[in-house]
């Protein structure tokens, strides 16, 4: 098998938007459709994406900079027929990868690359470097937003970053933690018109995930909510969001091999 996955980079301007619980039932839904799904918990020393999946994993990207194990060797099969590749928490010295770390991690996720159809990077929020190196390497890059002013400010700083400093023109807007689809679309506007205007890009509507207090039983039983509340109006939410990414082309970066992507694509901070 030789191909190239499409590789989605989920990201937010503040923290506490949802994004890793969407990065892993997204994850799921698109396994559930038949495509072979890796995440990267690429909030490199801030790493939760194995808490909400109840899993311990005994070696995570720390032991692969260490040389004492190989990407693929830390790799673990998760619930819901996913696969993800732990960082690890509380790992300062990950917070800004080198030259040398990026080749590392380029090598390894070229090499499992070829084996799956997305690769979904659960970056960290803000404008850190690695954040921003994770969203420039991406083939789409999700923006999920919550109906706050904080959020919504932070996410408009963040397109303004990666738009005038790094040539970022698409960009995907998710709302998360809305009532429903008018909330959602005027929200959305907002952002739109304000982007339109004052940086002159466009931004790609992809849908919106209902507040549900099924999402938070679930997390609390560190349990995908895909899993056990696949009827809840989040879980139908997610599903609609998989089947509109999984029908739409790929972005710009597709036909760049990921590890070429992942050497070449400059560190944010110059």
């Amino acid at each position: 098998m030789n191909r190239q996955p499409r590789v989605i980079s989920i990201s937010s301007g503040k923290g506490g938007v949802g994004k890793s619980n969407i990065s892993v039932n997204l994850a799921i839904a698109l396994s559930r459709a038949g495509r072979k799904t890796l995440i990267w918990d690429a909030d490199l020393g801030l790493a939760n994406i194995d808490i909400l999946l109840g899993l311990t994993p005994e070696y995570n990207f720390q032991h692969v900079l260490d040389g004492k194990k190989k990407l693929s060797e830390i790799m673990l099969e998760a619930p819901g027929g996913i696969y993800i590749l732990p960082a690890g928490s509380g790992l300062e010295e990950l917070t800004h990868l080198s030259l040398d770390q990026k080749v590392v991690l380029g090598k390894g996720l070229e090499a499992l690359a070829r084996n799956f159809d997305y690769i979904l990077f659960d970056t960290g929020a803000g404008i850190s470097s690695n954040v921003l190196y994770f969203n420039l390497v991406a083939d789409d890059m999700i923006l999920v937003v919550v109906p706050e002013p904080t959020s919504i400010t932070d996410s408009y700083a963040m397109i303004k970053v990666m738009s005038q400093k790094h040539d970022r023109r698409d960009f995907k807007i998710l709302l998360n933690f809305v009532k429903g689809e008018v909330e959602a679309g005027a929200i959305f506007n907002r952002i739109r018109d304000v982007a339109d205007r004052f940086l002159g890009i466009r931004l790609d509507y992809c849908g919106f995930i209902t507040r549900d207090e099924a999402v938070s039983r679930a997390i609390l039983r560190q349990k995908p909510l895909l899993e056990v509340y696949p009827n809840s109006p989040a879980s139908r939410c997610i599903e609609v969001l998989a089947r509109t990414i999984d029908s739409e082309p790929s972005g710009p970066g597709g036909s760049t091999p990921l590890f070429k992507r992942l050497l070449e694509q400059r560190s944010p901070l110059g």
